[in-house]
């Protein structure tokens, strides 16, 4: 069997293979690239409450009035007064603020990302231990896939015509950006 039989063969067997983990790992690049703009791992909610509380002065009390009031069953985490004003509660995913003269205040909510926590989680190599190996395999599949990939095809189609011009081009991008944000 000639060799550009074999590389096809493996080229689209590997491709098959590599579909999946390239999409948790196109996904999540998407997600981490824009971090600055939004939180790809939790998804933030806050709600402004208003609450009736008693004049109490300390913070156990007022802990447990304002956790009655917001119909949470839940013992806090922890909680701290900032100053004489203000009572902030920590409960898991979940952080109260009021204002202990006004009775205003709000209730941020933390919650996963459903899936893109994970991708990112898998992404960032949160995992370690065996997924470095599998991933490292997985990237060594990439390798081969984008020189095998050159050879899939012959003629004005393949490397020897047009290819070699895309080729070509797809080197020039990561040099550009380089160039630009890295020595100008």
């Amino acid at each position: 069997m000639k060799w550009r039989k074999w590389n096809n063969i493996l080229h689209r067997d590997i491709g098959y293979l590599a579909v999946g983990l390239t999409l948790v790992f196109a996904i999540s690049g998407i997600a981490v690239n824009h971090v600055a703009d939004w939180n790809p791992n939790y998804s933030i909610s806050r709600k402004n409450i208003k609450i009736n509380l008693s004049p109490a002065e300390d913070r156990e009390s007022l802990v447990r009035e304002v956790l009655r009031a917001l119909n949470i069953h839940r013992p806090p985490n922890n909680s701290f007064r900032p100053d004489r004003q203000t009572l902030q509660i920590f409960l898991e995913n979940q952080t109260v603020e009021i204002n202990t003269v006004t009775g205003e205040g709000f209730v941020e909510q933390v919650t996963e990302r459903p899936l893109l926590h994970d991708f990112n989680f898998l992404h960032l190599n949160h995992a370690k231990k065996w997924w470095t190996w599998f991933s490292d395999l997985y990237a060594v599949a990439l390798i081969f896939l984008s020189i095998s990939g050159l050879f899939v095809l012959k003629g004005k189609n393949g490397l020897a015509g047009r290819g070699k011009w895309l080729t070509g081009l797809g080197f020039l991008f990561p040099i550009f950006f380089l160039i630009i944000y890295k020595y100008l």
